[in-house]
């Protein structure tokens, strides 16, 4: 895991960042010793969120479909 001085984050963020995609966590170490992690936040994505499509088909014809299905 790379550490950087508080000096050396400032002036290289760009670089920091791009570490931290790479490495997972970059630690970043101030003068008096306080040291801090910075990791990249993974957004969470709903399991029920899909992407839509385009049907000819009316909601009767789902519906009817849907009960087939559940009748198998």
């Amino acid at each position: 895991m790379k550490t950087f001085t508080f000096s050396e984050a400032r002036q290289k963020l760009s670089s920091l960042l791009d570490t931290v995609r790479q490495e997972g966590e970059v630690r970043i170490r101030r003068k008096d010793g306080t040291v801090y992690a910075v990791r990249q936040v993974k957004e969470k994505v709903s399991p029920l969120e899909v992407a839509g499509i385009r049907s000819t088909l009316t909601t009767a014809e789902i519906v009817q479909y849907v009960r087939e299905g559940r009748e198998r």
